[in-house]
């Protein structure tokens, strides 16, 4: 079962590399201030980009250009990054690897920089997998990191060099400015936007805001109904004879669940964290059999309903505007409720029990209609429903056709 689930988890990861690549319609400007209209390769980049993929036509096949060989690029109505060469403060963010300088430590290095917002006063945007920075540039001032780090202090706390707030109001004063605006500054992308664009159009200026609303859609509610088709079996390993066991029928119940869907903003939002609270139901079934030793019918039955608490990764591959596919992988909590087994090793032994399931993983995979209605198949290829009891052992598996409609 590890063996298979590694398997099927390194399949999910390798499906952004042989999903359907999607060029858009944008732009290059080249060392020599050539501009290139054309599709580039939208992955809606988490991190700054070092390079980029271009075709001039469809049918042509993707050329890659390095940092190195363009000064700009964009994406229509999506985004934009300009080449600077800058001062970057790398300090970590992580505790551990965290100094006591509460200076920047500056490296000069080219970066693609994202532009957020363009006018007399530019804002851009630096991404890595573990820090953000953020740079500026006026009419009248060259590109500049805004200055925050986090820093350990001779008591061990955490705390933080703020300059950047000296630097905006030093730099972007307005007649409308007041030194409350930029005291209550945060160094996030939103905060630092409103402030720009009030200094933009308090300086008359016009400006461009490239921070498009990706947040249309982040966040998904659904109610997801379905069947499921179980089958248990039981078996005890503190007897010498397999009177105990029990292997019970494949049996179809119901699911109903609500789905929490929090789509990642990044890759064209192609990933997802799924949590699905869920009632299963109408597991019950009987198996009898005759004991060896004195021809008895030995009855054995279970029942089993539990919440289930998933929660998980998804994937999303989009085949079109409107339609999508996708495959997830969920650890489960389960709460079992209402559930009983018996059991009879003979006419004087028998055993009652009250299940209780282990912690399991689920793989799924469906389709989704207009970000609104879905369907997806799951299987649970085992779980043990009595951890509770050191000499009996179970595996219950499941799978579960189950159909969605999105609330919100």
């Amino acid at each position: 079962m590890k063996e298979k689930l590694l398997l099927y988890l390194l399949f999910i990861l390798s499906l952004q590399a042989h999903s359907q690549i999607v060029f858009e319609k944008g732009y290059f400007v080249d060392n020599n201030d050539k501009k290139t209209t054309c599709l580039i390769k939208n992955t809606d980049w988490g991190n700054n980009p070092t390079e980029i993929q271009y075709k001039l036509d469809e049918q042509d096949q993707p050329v890659s250009i390095s940092i190195q060989q363009i000064k700009e690029f964009g994406i229509d109505n999506q985004s934009k990054y300009e080449r600077f060469t800058v001062d970057v403060d790398k300090s970590s963010q992580v505790i551990r690897d965290m100094g006591y300088d509460k200076n920047p430590e500056f490296k000069k290095e080219i970066l693609l920089l994202k532009v957020l917002l363009e006018g007399k006063a530019s804002l851009y945007e630096y991404s890595s997998s573990s820090l953000t920075r953020y740079f500026f540039k006026t009419d009248s001032l060259p590109i500049t990191q805004l200055i925050f780090k986090s820093y350990k202090n001779s008591e061990e706390q955490i705390v933080h060099n703020k300059q950047y707030k000296q630097q905006l109001w030093m730099a972007l004063k307005c007649d409308n400015t007041v030194i409350a605006d930029v005291e209550k500054l945060n160094y996030r992308k939103n905060s630092l936007l409103k402030f720009f664009a009030k200094y933009n159009e308090c300086s008359k200026s016009e400006y461009k805001n490239f921070n498009f609303d990706k947040k249309k859609d982040l966040f998904n509610l659904s109610i997801r109904p379905g069947i499921t088709s179980s089958a248990i079996s039981v078996s005890n390993n503190s007897v010498s004879t397999s009177d105990f066991n029990r292997d019970f029928d494949n049996k179809i119940g119901y699911r109903i669940g609500v789905e929490a869907e929090l789509i990642l903003p990044f890759n064209k939002n192609k990933w997802a964290l799924i949590f699905e609270p869920t009632y299963v139901g109408g597991y019950k079934a009987e198996k009898s059999r005759l004991d060896s030793r004195t021809n008895e019918v030995l009855k054995g039955s279970i029942e089993y309903n539990a919440i289930e608490l998933p929660i998980g990764l998804r994937y999303y591959m989009f085949l079109n505007n409107q339609s999508s596919v996708f495959v997830n992988v969920q650890a489960v909590m389960d709460q079992s409720i209402n559930s009983k087994a018996y059991l009879e090793y003979s006419s004087q032994r028998n055993e009652t029990l009250e299940p209780k399931a282990k912690g399991s993983f689920t793989l799924g995979a469906g389709y989704k209609y207009k970000q609104k209605y879905s369907v997806e198949f799951r299987a649970n290829f085992g779980k043990n429903v009595l951890v509770n009891y050191k000499d009996w052992n179970s595996d219950y598996t499941s799978f579960a056709l189950t159909f969605g409609y999105s609330i919100l």
